[in-house]
Parts: C-alpha cells; structure tokens; sequence
C-alpha cells in the first residue's frame, strides 16, 4: 500500500498527473439521450422499464471485478473505479456536478500510522512490532514506567489501585463480549476499552496492555490488519492530528509469565502522517419544473471497498460486490430512468469515496456542497442491497429517533407498498440494535447538517467485509426489486409540491 500515498512533503507528480487526466476525461461532451413523449410528474414512475436486471448484472460484476483491486480509499485502485464511474455517468448523459465541470469532487485524506521504527521493551525483552505486540492506538508516545500486573480487574479493582503514571498489563476476559455481531475480530479492542481501558486511563496509566485471551488470539490477524492502518481523516477531523496517548498494546497469551516477571515497561511509539487524494463522483439530472428544478434529491452509495488486505479464505481481494457495488449499478440504473423521463426537482447522484474509512466521502460533501445546501431536500442512500430473504429488506431512518421526516418515511413506505412490497424487518433502526448500522453509513453527515434522509439495505450477511462478497453471490431479482424501490421513493420527492420537511425537534441520540 506504501506505492499508493503522497507524503505532505514530497506530492507525488503521478498522482498529480492522474488527477490531470481525470479532469481532462470528464469534460468530454455529455452525450444526448431522447427523452419519452410520457408527460411526467405523475404519481406512477413512468420509466421503470429502464431499470434492467441485465444492465444491473452486467455492472456489478464490471465494478467488482478483481481489475479494480478491492477499490481501496485512497489508492490508485479507487480511482480507477472513480473514473469508471464516472464514464457510465457520462454514457447516461448525466451532466458533470462535480468541481470546475467535471464530475470529480477530489477532497484529501489524512491519514496517520504508527510507523514501523516503534518499539516495545518489558523487562529486558524486546518485542516484534505487528507479530509479538500490537500497537491499539495510533498516537506518539514515550513512555518509561514501573510495571504492575491486574488479572481481570473489576471496576473496582481498578477504582482503588495506585496506578497513576505505571503501566498496566490485564490479563482480559471476553466474559460480556457480543460474538454475533458482524466481525467480531475487528471489535474485540473496542470492548476491551470499554470494560478496562477507560477505567485505566481515567486512574492516569502511563500505558495499558492487554495479555490476549483465546479469543484475542483468534482475532489477532484481523486486529493486526486494522492497527496498522491507522487513522484516517478528513480536514478539520478528530483524527487528522493526532496528539501524545498513553499507548495501548496487546501481547500474545505466552507473554504472561514474562510480564508476570518484569517490573519495567518502555515504548517509543511514533507515527508516519501521510496525505492521500480520494475523490466524489458527481452527476446530475436537471428537473423540467422552473421553479422546483433548483431543488435536488440525491441518490447516494458509496463506491470503495476494502482492498487488498491478509488473506481471508483462499482470497486477498475484498471486491466489496454487495457492499457496495451493489447500490453504485443501482444508482446508474436509476440515473437512467430520471434521464429517460425528468422529474420537477432535480436528481443528483453521488458516488461518495472513502465510506469505508469513516463516511470522509459524504463528511466532505456535506461540509462543501457544490449545489446550495439548502437546495437538498432529500437524501436516499443505499449500503448493501443485494443479499438474503428475496423478500425482506429494510430501510434505516425510519423510527425515532432516526427519522428525520415523518413525510419522506411515509413516500418511502407507500413506494415499498406500490411496488415491490417487502416485509421490512424494524429491529435495525432501533437505538438498541447492537450493530449501530444507522450512525456506519453515507446519509449520517447529512442528518447531521439537517437534510432528511434515509438509508436502504438488505442487511449483513456472512460475506460482509470479506473476499467472500462477490459478484456471482448477488441475488439480481432482489437487486432489481431495490432499485424499483428507490426509484419510486425518489420519483416520489422530486414531484410533490412541498418538499419532505424536517421532523420538528428532530435529535439523534448520539
């Protein structure tokens, strides 16, 4: 992955002379497109005869083909499937919404890594970064402390020991841990934190490390993976500048005695910051109505994946298909209904980049909107549209405190009745659902900023976040059946007189 950034100092002029050329691609004309004699604005979608289960077939797989590399945030590889995005746009005839006429909105990640001359020394020992010891938290940190030992500490425990300015070594427990969540591997730390590391840090630990049980040991690969990549993040962002922590660590369970033993800790934990290029597509449709046409309702997915990253299976390349492939051939498809027949309002279609490192793609937009904020009236996003029960789906959004718009619910309800007709499954919109899957996807930025908007799912499955999510396990009928969904929900917004409004004293609960 080190090929694929630029360093602050030293830009790298390839991906100067990439992002040259994506500009200079998309300022080729839009090609025309005959529009229907059917009058539009009606109640009924006129063109879901555009929506094709081949068309959608076809372009998932083109999209999540191995060629594109996991289309990772920030690489070359997102790019390339940027610009493939980009050219369907411009095949439908959508106009360029993006910077200066084209449909690129490119926007800068930071991202900060612990880098690899870090070390860790307990007792007389030195330990192999990545292979005996994980570093958990990505923060510069010098640390020289006494070293003491708690075996699964209660809160109590931990209330009343003299820890201030020494290093802790727990040994866990996964007692309380939830293993049916979606990639429990990858959460693991984060539970821990929560059960030992707040209290540590709150008592003023100079460091904390964590002697893995079985099922850290289980989860070491995945957690190693996701460490070393660090944090990423938009300008302006929590995680952009990343300030002196006390480290956290993890140790193999062999470690025990050793630690058990030693009376001295010290690490040296520095970070490399890295700045790299991601990137929004953006098309749009402009509306027939003079007045309502200077509205927009934006269609939104998310076009990275995750990579190439540790084998998983007999595959290294997370091709991402339902997530979220899925929703981007989606997206063409009904870009090329509303090109067939317009609606009043306008249709926007943005493809955000960089979902998969925080929602950067969606926080950057909503933050710098290139049509006025005010404009948006709706946000209709999907995150993984293509897998389980062909007839059960459900739409995040929808019950407080999530929802945003009474008006905007009831449109998305009656398009499910009118059409496809799924039985939607309510347990993930609630505030107690363990996943927290609202607050993980594109439409969050912009509830946040004061847009309603709603997000469209079939749910996690198996494959989620693994090699496994290809193209072949996507159910096509399913898939059409979404998209017709979407379709009507968004023919809906953009030809009622009075846009959806914000739910009155509308407040997240986080």
């Amino acid at each position: 992955a080190g090929k694929n950034y630029l360093s602050i100092k030293n830009q790298n002029p390839v991906i100067k002379t990439i992002t040259i050329l994506l500009s200079a691609f998309v300022l080729l004309p839009v090609a025309s497109h005959a529009q229907q004699n059917k009058k539009p604005g009606s109640d009924h979608p006129p063109a879901l005869s555009a929506i094709s289960e081949a068309e959608l077939k076809k372009d998932l797989y083109a999209m999540s083909a191995d060629h594109f590399k996991g289309r990772s945030a920030g690489t070359i590889d997102e790019m390339n499937a940027s610009v493939w995005c980009a050219d369907q746009m411009r095949a439908i005839g959508l106009k360029p919404g993006g910077d200066n006429g084209t449909y690129f909105q490119f926007f800068s990640l930071w991202r900060n890594r612990v880098a690899n001359t870090s070390s860790v020394r307990i007792g007389e020992r030195s330990y192999v970064l990545w292979e005996d010891v994980l570093i958990a938290q990505t923060a510069p940190a010098i640390v020289s402390a006494p070293l003491i030992f708690l075996n699964n500490p209660a809160k109590a425990d931990i209330e009343k020991a003299e820890l201030k300015g020494k290093a802790v070594a727990v040994q866990v427990s996964k007692e309380g841990f939830n293993q049916d969540i979606s990639i429990p591997e990858w959460r693991y730390g984060a539970f821990l934190m929560r059960r030992y590391g707040n209290d540590l840090l709150a008592k003023g630990v100079a460091a904390i490390v964590f002697i893995a049980d079985d099922f850290g040991e289980q989860s070491w690969v995945q957690a190693a993976e996701n460490y070393k990549r660090g944090l990423y993040d938009i300008e302006g962002g929590p995680n952009a500048i990343v300030t002196s922590k006390p480290p956290v660590l993890w140790l193999h369970s062999d470690a025990l005695a050793l630690v058990k033993q030693s009376s001295t800790f010290n690490a040296t934990i520095s970070v490399d910051q890295f700045l790299y290029p991601s990137v929004n597509i953006i098309g749009k449709i402009e509306g027939t109505d003079p007045l309502l046409k200077k509205e927009y309702v934006l269609f939104s997915g998310h076009q990275d994946a995750h990579g190439i990253r540790n084998p998983y299976g007999t595959d290294t390349i997370y091709n991402g298909a339902d997530d979220n492939a899925s929703v981007n051939v989606a997206m063409l498809a009904v870009a090329r209904a509303f090109k067939k027949n317009p609606a009043k309002r306008s249709a926007l279609f943005i493809f955000h980049g960089a979902e998969e490192r925080g929602l950067h793609g969606s926080r950057w937009y909503s933050s710098h909107p290139i049509v006025d904020k005010s404009s948006i009236v709706a946000v209709l996003n999907g995150d993984m549209i293509g897998r389980n029960n062909p007839d059960s789906a459900a739409i995040l959004g929808a019950q407080p405190p999530h929802r945003s718009s009474s008006e905007l619910v009831k449109m998305a309800m009656d398009a499910n009745n009118e059409g496809p007709k799924f039985k939607l499954d309510t347990l993930w919109d609630k505030t107690d659902h363990v996943e927290g899957w609202f607050f993980r996807s594109d439409h969050l930025p912009y509830v946040r900023v004061g847009i309603p908007a709603l997000m469209y799912t079939t749910l996690l499955h198996p494959d989620y976040h693994t090699p496994m999510d290809d193209a072949e396990h996507i159910d096509y009928k399913k898939l059409k059946k979404m998209t017709d969904w979407i379709y009507r929900t968004g023919w809906k917004v953009a030809n009622t007189a009075k846009r959806p409004a914000l739910e009155p004293g509308f407040k997240l609960e986080r």
